[in-house]
């Protein structure tokens, strides 16, 4: 049928309708404003309805977490928003600088809780078995599980959610480490890709700045060994956004995908390839707030193992 009549998205409201008017409403595909009350609406209602009122952001000094964070004191004030700096030897001191502004311009609690000392006794303890070996994700994962830890100890302390800060394309690729990056209650980006990511940012920040500007200017990175981007492994993000686009949400073929976007085929399949790989990552990450057509979570259902090939 036609649609007579569109309330605020988002927002409890009432209207009184009628069905005999002539008048026809067009919608209009979601702007960044409902795409971030829809954010904040999620983050309020899963948490109040489950009795808790206070949450925890492991603050990186990063777009992803900076944007959680503004989703999250939209939602439940800022009074009710705890941001946890987890510097190591390899973060930048921008970072933390970053990361501290972020909070002020938000008026959050912050603290930090450096990981270096837990960092070595855990190198330490494991030397004998790695003995030879060189460095590799192995002693990078043990520093994301660290922060994890902390981040969950202090949520059973102070009975806080811990909101998890990965989003669509990290999830895509499985760039994400279980228990830790990946833990907590709730992924309130994880169906924002990085290029969405962005876009949310700027809409935050037009009429004054929220989220620093250094934060949206530098290169995404992990922090996890000297000098790291995430382009030393990642495509750039604006050419695989295109490709999960394409692939999880409009469900085209790789043949399709570049051809349309004039890529070529064999790095598209090597993204699908990724996609399903991941898989079993996916499946033990916290619970998403879905806002694309189709979202890395129920209704999107694949095997966690298969021998597949594209």
């Amino acid at each position: 049928g036609d649609i007579k009549a569109l309330l605020p998205a988002f927002q409890e409201d009432e209207q009184l309708v009628s069905l005999e008017t002539e008048e026809v409403i067009t919608p209009q595909k979601p702007k960044d404003d409902e795409t971030f009350e829809a954010l904040a609406m999620g983050v309020r209602d899963f948490c109040h309805k489950q009795g808790f009122n206070k949450v925890i952001i492991g603050l990186s000094g990063g777009i992803d977490s900076s944007l959680v964070a503004v989703i999250a004191s939209k939602a439940l004030g800022s009074e009710n928003v705890i941001g946890v700096m987890q510097p190591s030897r390899y973060s930048s001191e921008g970072s933390v600088v970053d990361a501290k502004k972020l909070g002020e311009n938000l008026g959050i609690k912050t603290l930090i809780l450096p990981i270096e000392g837990p960092h070595q006794a855990v190198l330490d303890t494991l030397e004998p078995q790695f003995k030879d070996l060189a460095p590799d994700i192995t002693e990078e994962n043990i520093q994301s599980r660290l922060r994890g830890l902390l981040l969950m100890a202090l949520s059973n302390k102070w009975k806080a959610l811990v909101l998890a800060c990965g989003n669509k394309s990290e999830l895509a690729m499985g760039y994400t480490t279980l228990y830790g990056d990946m833990c907590g209650a709730l992924e309130v980006i994880g169906d924002l890709t990085k290029k969405e990511i962005y876009r949310i940012a700027a809409y935050i920040n037009r009429k004054k700045e929220v989220i620093p500007q250094a934060i949206l200017e530098k290169d995404p990175s992990a922090e996890l060994r000297p000098n790291q981007k995430d382009s030393d492994t990642l495509p750039p993000y604006d050419l695989l956004d295109r490709i999960i686009e394409g692939y999880v949400e409009k469900h085209q073929s790789p043949e399709v995908i570049a051809k349309i976007e004039n890529l070529p085929l064999q790095l598209v399949k090597e993204m699908v390839e990724k996609i399903h790989r991941n898989e079993f990552k996916r499946k033990q990450a916290p619970p998403l707030l879905r806002v694309t057509s189709k979202s890395f979570n129920l209704g999107r259902n694949f095997p966690i193992v298969e021998r597949w090939k594209n």
